[in-house]
C-alpha cells in the first residue's frame, strides 16, 4: 500500500437522520489528517424518517458522498454488502451510523492495512463502558467461543469498525449476520488480521 490509495468509508443508516451530519463532520475532520483521496458511501437501509434526504443533501454539496438507497430493509449485513458493492476504494472501512464509533480512530485502523502488512484491521473495544453483567460478560464469553471455533484469536467479533483491503473483501459473499465474521471468513483466503484498540463511545 502507498500514499495514493483511495479510501472508501461505508456506513449503513436506519432511521438515524440526526446522526448523519454529526458523523459526516467527524469523518471529514479525521480524514483531513490522513491525506488520501476518499469517498463516503452512506447507505439508507429503507429508513422511515429523513435519513435518505439527509444523505442526499450532503451528496449535493460534497461529491465525495455517495448515497445508496435500498428499496427494502436488509439489516446491517445486507446494507453493508450494498455499500461494499458501491465502494471504489483500495481500502474499505466499515463503521456504524449510531455514533458509537469514533472517526478519530480511522487513522489507527488504516495504518496496518495501508502499510501492506495486514489485509484487515479489526477494531477492539478494549475498554468498553457497557454494564459488566448484562453486556461485557456475555460479550466476552461469546467472543471466546467464536475465537475458538473460527481459529481467529481476536477479542472483539461484534464491532463493525474495521478496515479491509478491497481485494480480500471482494472475495467474501455476505448474508444473514455474517458481517461480524468477515475476518474469520477471510482466513480461508489467506488474509492476515490485526486488532486495533478503538474508543467505545456507547
Amino acid at each position: 500500500m502507498n500514499q495514493t490509495d483511495k479510501i472508501s468509508i461505508v456506513v449503513p443508516f436506519h432511521n438515524e437522520e440526526q446522526n448523519i451530519p454529526i458523523l459526516y463532520g467527524e469523518i471529514v475532520q479525521a480524514m483531513a489528517g490522513v491525506g488520501d483521496e476518499y469517498e463516503l458511501v452512506f447507505v439508507d437501509d429503507k429508513s422511515s424518517d429523513g435519513t435518505a434526504a439527509a444523505i442526499l443533501e450532503l451528496a449535493r454539496t460534497d461529491p465525495r458522498v455517495v448515497c445508496v438507497k435500498l428499496r427494502r430493509n436488509h439489516g446491517q449485513t445486507g446494507a453493508l454488502a450494498a455499500g461494499f458493492d458501491q465502494a471504489t476504494g483500495d481500502i474499505v472501512i466499515s463503521m456504524d451510523g449510531d455514533l458509537q464509533h469514533d472517526p478519530a480512530d480511522i487513522p489507527a485502523l488504516l495504518a496496518p492495512v495501508r502499510s501492506g502488512e495486514y489485509d484487515i484491521a479489526s477494531g477492539w473495544r478494549k475498554e468498553r463502558i457497557d454494564p459488566y453483567l448484562s453486556r461485557k460478560l456475555p460479550s466476552r464469553i461469546a467472543n471466546k467461543i467464536m475465537a475458538r471455533f473460527s481459529g481467529l484469536p481476536i477479542h472483539d467479533f461484534g464491532t463493525t469498525f474495521k478496515a479491509y483491503r478491497r481485494d480480500i473483501l471482494s472475495q467474501i459473499k455476505l448474508y444473514g449476520d455474517l458481517h461480524r465474521f468477515i475476518p474469520a471468513l477471510a482466513l480461508m483466503y489467506g488474509a492476515t488480521v490485526v486488532e486495533v484498540p478503538i474508543n467505545s463511545r456507547v
